[in-house]
C-alpha cells in the first residue's frame, strides 16, 4: 500500500503513516515500514520539502508554504531548512507578479480599495504583512504614474 502512495506522488512520512492508519494496518508494521523506507531513501521529508518549496515558491509565501508544509506532516525544522532556500528577493519578485493581474483588474476604483484588494491577494498567499503593503503601494503608484502619462 505504502509503494503504491509514493508511485504516485512523493509523501511525507506522516502521510504515508496516515494512510496505512486509515487501511487499519497495525501500527507497529506501520512503523516498521516506515523506518525501512527511510533507511533506503524511498521516503524522505527533507528531500520532499525542498522540492514542495522549489515548486510552489513561485506563487506563495513563505508563511503559506510553511502551512503547507506542516499540514502534510513536515516538521517546523525540516520546513524552516528547505524554506531558507528561497531568497526573499525571489519571494518579493515572485509577488510583483502575482499583482500584475489584479492590479488592471481594479483600475476604476479608488485607491483605498485598490489597496485592499491587492492586499488581500498577496495575504492569501502568505506573504508577509510589510511587502504586502510595500509592493501594493508601489504598484499603485506605478500604475497610476502611467495611466497619467498616458492621458
Amino acid at each position: 500500500m505504502a509503494l503504491r502512495q509514493l508511485t504516485m506522488a512523493p509523501r511525507t512520512r506522516a502521510q504515508l503513516a496516515e494512510k496505512m492508519a486509515a487501511k487499519d494496518v497495525p501500527e507497529q508494521v506501520a512503523t516498521d515500514v516506515l523506518d525501512r523506507f527511510e533507511e533506503v531513501g524511498l521516503v524522505d521529508d527533507g528531500a520532499y520539502a525542498q522540492a514542495y518549496v522549489h515548486s510552489r515558491s513561485r506563487s506563495r509565501g513563505k508563511r503559506a508554504l510553511a502551512l503547507e508544509l506542516r499540514r502534510k506532516g513536515v516538521d517546523d525544522e525540516t520546513a524552516r531548512e528547505a524554506l531558507d532556500g528561497v531568497d526573499d528577493e525571489v519571494e518579493e519578485e515572485a509577488a510583483r507578479e502575482l499583482l500584475r493581474r489584479p492590479l488592471a483588474a481594479t483600475r476604476g476604483l479608488d485607491r483605498a480599495a485598490r489597496q485592499r484588494r491587492l492586499a488581500g491577494v498577496l495575504a492569501r498567499r502568505g506573504y508577509p504583512p510589510g511587502l504586502v503593503m510595500r509592493l501594493v503601494r508601489e504598484a499603485i503608484g506605478a500604475d497610476e504614474d502611467a495611466e497619467a502619462l498616458e492621458d
